[in-house]
């Protein structure tokens, strides 16, 4: 019973909308179907030019390779691990996953705007933040009028929930 539960666990699921797990697949599909075979190619070129105890060309050609593999295989594990959320099903009174947040920064007066997103769609510069990260779970479950402080690696922050709203 513990090891299924385990699998409910939300620190090893990542969730996602339907568009965050086409565009990881997608960058996944293109990593193993163009970029690996390119990149093997490169390394039998490198292979073919000589002793290669002494070939630098192998060497990067093959730590190179190992880079994009590592990058496809935490593509791989976190589309294993997804967990697709329904934003239509989630209640519209409360910061939840997929939720475009309004709060005022009660330290310096100013307005600020998340969305709360999963893995695939995180754009920090358009406000787009993983609902897995410190300040998302600090907003979750909090309604308008709600004041917060959110412990983050630079101090506290302190917001007041303005607005939440969710984008069609």
């Amino acid at each position: 019973m513990r090891t299924r539960l385990r699998w409910l666990n939300m620190s090893e699921t990542i969730p996602m909308t339907r568009t965050g797990y086409d565009k990881i697949k997608a960058e996944l599909d293109h990593l193993e179907g163009v970029e690996m075979p390119a990149m093997a190619s490169l390394v039998a070129a490198a292979r073919n030019q000589g002793d290669l105890a002494e070939n630098a060309e192998y060497h990067g050609a093959r730590e190179s390779q190992g880079l994009l593999q590592a990058k496809i295989n935490l593509l791989r594990d976190k589309l294993s691990r997804a967990l697709l959320i329904d934003t239509s099903k989630l209640p519209k009174d409360e910061v939840v996953f997929g939720a475009t947040v309004v709060v005022k920064d009660l330290d310096f007066g100013d307005e600020e705007i998340f969305i709360l997103v999963g893995a695939g769609e995180e754009d920090y510069d358009a406000g787009k933040i993983l609902v897995t990260s410190p300040l998302a779970q600090g907003l979750m479950g909090k309604k308008v009028g709600d004041k917060t402080e959110i412990p983050v690696p630079k101090g506290t922050m302190s917001f007041e929930i303005i607005e939440i709203r969710f984008e069609e």
